[in-house]
């Protein structure tokens, strides 16, 4: 689905507004948090007109949406008005009005809105309390907006948190692998090639995965997962791959991050991951199958697409059993571009320009990046350097329309080119982004036509080290 953007003027606000708490009575009734207050609104011909808000129940925070139905004259701002709409910081299918994240409305200030019209087109409208607007906002179902604003409750984050309390971490400078937070994963995979078409056995031989001191830019020590081209037991190349099952594994509410540099990932066929497979499954069976436990890989950085990274999300689209199907496969993601930090443009560079000159500065493998995920109950933020880049809801309707279908689109928010994607909770039986999953530090050689970043070229140079600063887990407050 494609949007195109147009600014348009704004209407005068002026927003009054006192919270009263109640806590919680002998009866078990739990504290709420209720707004009242008058907001008002001028139009263009600067005929004032007052919008009463009265005991408003505010248990969270977010955003608070005033409308009205459509059917009065549209420079009538003095209708009835509906029943304040209180939605999440995000999307609302409801209303399909996306309200941008990080902005508060103060004195001075601009709260940012965009509306998603049926016909396609995307309309960015602000709020500063200066500018006035030719004739109110509609909503796709004909609602006309009357105003919004953002509302704050004492102690509550509204389940976007602040990152808080760190609380798991490796960073490496022991010299060894810590084996109560880490196993060796060697071999080839189930079926011979990792299932990405991979040529290389994985070991647990430090000439594999190792330990160095004195990396350039490294905070201490640094983990090493190196790849080799050697001839070792029924292989022609080497590779590591650790991961914490049994060990570690973390779901929702929780900040993700790893500080990681490909410095020898250079040319097509060579390639790292930083992803996450399933700790968790249903109680009557005895493992969760691919896709349907779903897939993050939160860094896959590949040597034919040497200036961005991929941040993705895989789930089934439907149970089948709990069996494999090599059709039911659903994926969605988005690039980041390291010299425009964002999405690229176009937003799927495709394979070349490798190998990368030695030190260029766009390219991944010429220096650290900390590549993350922050967890949400509804959804999930891919960063890199703090910057997001992709943001996967896992609920129909929650970025779009709620039609059934998987989708994704790359839009602007807050100055920068994001991919926002949805759905991913197809099937009652196993919601994959609901539940825990283990971390996985992979590197590879060769992929079929189009996984891991393709086959390998005979110009690959090897050895190929990969340095991890660190891997840390904090909780979201």
């Amino acid at each position: 689905m494609k949007y195109k953007n147009f600014l348009l003027p704004t209407f005068l606000l002026f927003a009054l507004f006192s919270f009263s708490c109640s806590s919680e009575d002998s009866s078990g009734n739990s504290e709420t948090d209720e707004l009242t207050g008058g907001l008002h609104v001028e139009d263009q011909t600067l005929q004032t007109n007052v919008v009463t808000v009265q005991t408003v129940t505010i248990n969270k925070a977010g955003w608070l949406l005033l409308y009205r139905q459509d059917g009065m004259a549209e420079s009538d701002l003095g209708g009835s008005i509906s029943t304040p709409k209180f939605l999440q910081q995000g999307f609302s299918s409801d209303v399909k009005v996306q309200l941008l994240p990080n902005v508060e409305v103060e004195n001075g200030e601009i709260l940012v809105a965009v509306l998603h019209t049926d016909d396609g087109e995307t309309r960015i409208f602000e709020f500063d309390g200066s500018n006035g607007l030719d004739s109110p906002i509609k909503t796709s179902a004909g609602e006309i907006v009357m105003a919004a604003f953002e509302v704050s409750v004492p102690g509550d984050s509204g389940g976007d948190g602040e990152v808080g309390s760190l609380v798991w971490q490796d960073e490496f400078n022991e010299g060894k692998l810590d084996l109560s937070k880490w196993n060796y994963e060697t071999g080839t995979g189930v079926n011979g090639d990792f299932g990405t078409g991979q040529l290389d056995r994985a070991t647990a031989r430090e000439e594999n995965v190792s330990f160095r001191d004195g990396v350039t830019g490294a905070d201490g020590g640094c983990l090493v997962i190196t790849t080799r081209k050697e001839n070792y037991i029924d292989r022609n190349y080497t590779s590591g791959r650790i991961n914490t099952a049994g060990n570690a594994s973390w779901g929702p509410g929780h900040r993700i991050v790893a500080r990681v540099m490909p410095k020898g990932v250079r040319y097509q066929g060579q390639g790292f991951a930083f992803w996450m497979m399933p700790a968790e499954k249903p109680a009557n069976i005895s493992s969760i199958m691919w896709p349907q436990g779903g897939e993050i890989d939160i860094m896959e950085y590949v040597g034919s697409i040497p200036y961005n990274n991929l941040g993705t999300v895989h789930y089934a689209w439907f149970w089948q059993n709990n069996e494999y199907r090599d059709w039911n496969h659903g994926h969605l993601g988005a690039y980041y571009n390291y010299e425009t930090q964002q999405v690229p443009t176009p937003p799927e560079p495709g394979y070349g320009n490798y190998p990368p000159p030695a030190n260029a500065a766009n390219a991944g493998s010429s220096g650290f990046h900390t590549y993350g995920i922050d967890w949400y109950h509804d959804r999930m933020e891919f960063f890199v350097d703090d910057n997001v880049y992709h943001i996967h809801y896992f609920n129909d309707g929650a970025a779009f329309g709620k039609e059934g279908e998987d989708q994704f689109a790359v839009r602007e928010l807050n100055g920068r080119r994001v991919g926002v994607s949805e759905y991913s909770n197809h099937f009652e039986e196993w919601q994959p982004f609901e539940h825990k999953m283990y971390a996985i530090l992979s590197a590879g050689v060769g992929g079929s036509q189009y996984t891991y970043g393709g086959p390998i070229v005979p110009e690959a140079e090897f050895p190929v080290p990969v340095f991890i600063d660190w891997v840390r887990v904090y909780k979201l407050e």
